[in-house]
């Protein structure tokens, strides 16, 4: 069998708990941690199960003085490579009261590039139990992956983390 990775970023912060709460309901024999930032598109292609971490803030913040780094600097290594064969899945972090209109909006900008390059998904998640405005993250009336409140919803994490391993578990194989 073999391993699945967890791309995320960034490091030492919420998306990375939710990864090690992911890879810990996988089985941590059974996933590889790769932070994006030391990652290149040559550990993309090491492996064909995939699970991407990554976080949203609002828009008027993307343009000011935030700047994720690790990701501002991945991203473009997810535009060099196929994805025909893989199994992908991705989980966003957002706060849906502070950034209700941009509700984990990277889930979907991610998402967006992988299937440009031939990726299919898995892991969808319908849109009841969550409250937000607006989400570049929805396709047909579901999030492209897995959302994540750390910030105002942290005791619903755990559960939703559970339920989603369970749903990836015949994709994945683990």
């Amino acid at each position: 069998m073999s391993k699945t990775a967890i791309f995320f970023g960034p490091s030492d912060g919420a998306v990375h708990r939710v990864a090690v709460k992911i890879q810990q309901t996988i089985g941590e024999e059974k996933v590889v941690m790769v932070p994006v930032k030391d990652a290149t598109v040559a550990d993309l292609e090491k492996y064909d199960k995939i699970i991407f971490g990554i976080s949203t803030v609002g828009k008027e913040t993307w343009h000011a003085t935030y700047n994720n780094v690790d990701w501002a600097n991945f991203l473009p290594e997810i535009g060099k490579t196929r994805y025909e064969g893989k199994t992908l899945a991705i989980f966003g972090l957002g706060d849906h009261i502070t950034y209700s209109a941009t509700f984990v909006d990277h889930i979907g900008l991610l998402g967006r590039q992988l299937m440009e390059n031939g990726a299919s998904l898995v892991g969808q998640v319908p849109v009841d139990g969550y409250e937000f405005e607006e989400s570049e993250a929805l396709v047909d009336g579901q999030f492209m992956g897995l959302p994540v409140d750390e910030d105002f919803e942290p005791e619903l994490t755990d559960e939703r983390v559970k339920n989603w391993v369970e749903q990836l578990r015949p994709h994945f194989g683990f």
